[in-house]
């Protein structure tokens, strides 16, 4: 798709005229209408403003030229797989798993493994597999090739470990001992919370990145616990199978 129909598209999806784009990104509405022509595209800066304006990747305006791969894990791209960074805008380099406002979630090849076996290993492809796999790509990606350059020099490793004192500390009965935080991202964990008067209420961000995990429930209950926190808050709840029944156990102000 050329970058004169994605922004066509983009434009009419939400209902904006051509003079209603042009105020949003500081152009006259014949720039506009010069792009959705095809006689010129828009210069880098006015790529970033439409990148933010629309939530969708530089790469996807200009018709996805190339293919976007996260080079931290190694994940495919899609729009919405696309980290943030602390002024919002998009980076299409990294997934939101990998990287959330301007700061980089993993330190540790192995730790991120670890945690990419457990999501990708099926039947067709085995632990074994998957783990040889990655052992032999996320070294090629520009993340691990410049670990020591970009790297934050062990931070975000001391704030996981001062979290998981604080959670471990608060002793809630039947959660076993937390030993590690991954990244997740809000969409995924954002679930809603039934209130005495039988309202719900969610209390994370969809667009947010947490640190958190999984536990089952030591009772055997066939119930999890599901923890969340940031340098605000820590959230414990617990829910059955597919996130189902979601119970608040704690929201703690930090």
């Amino acid at each position: 798709m050329e970058t004169k129909t994605v922004i066509h598209e983009l434009r009419t999806k939400r209902g904006m005229s051509q003079d209603a784009l042009a105020e949003k990104v500081f152009v006259t509405r014949q720039a506009v209408s010069r792009w959705e022509n095809g006689e010129t595209v828009p210069n880098t800066e006015t790529l970033k403003l439409l990148s933010g304006l629309f939530g969708v990747s530089i790469n996807t305006l200009l018709g996805s030229p190339r293919k976007l791969v996260c080079q931290c894990c190694g994940m495919p791209l899609e729009d919405d797989m696309v980290s943030r960074e602390k002024d919002g805008s998009l980076n299409d380099n990294y997934c939101k798993w990998c990287y959330a406002d301007g700061e980089y979630m993993y330190s540790d090849m192995d730790e991120l493994i670890g945690v990419c076996v457990k999501n990708m290993a099926n039947e067709e492809h085995p632990e074994a597999e998957v783990r040889a796999y990655l052992k032999e790509t996320l070294p090629k990606l520009d993340y691990w090739k410049r670990y020591k350059e970009l790297g934050d020099g062990g931070r975000l490793d001391e704030f996981k470990q001062k979290l998981i004192g604080e959670i471990n500390a608060l002793n809630i009965e039947g959660m076993p001992k937390v030993e590690r935080l991954n990244a997740l991202v809000g969409s995924y964990i954002n679930l809603a919370y039934r209130l005495p008067n039988g309202s719900t209420v969610k209390f994370l961000d969809d667009n947010a990145t947490y640190l958190g995990d999984q536990l089952e429930c030591e009772f055997g209950c066939g119930r999890c616990f599901g923890v969340a926190a940031n340098m605000e808050f820590i959230l414990v709840c617990t829910y059955g199978e597919n996130g189902s029944d979601p119970e608040l156990v704690i929201y703690k102000k930090r």
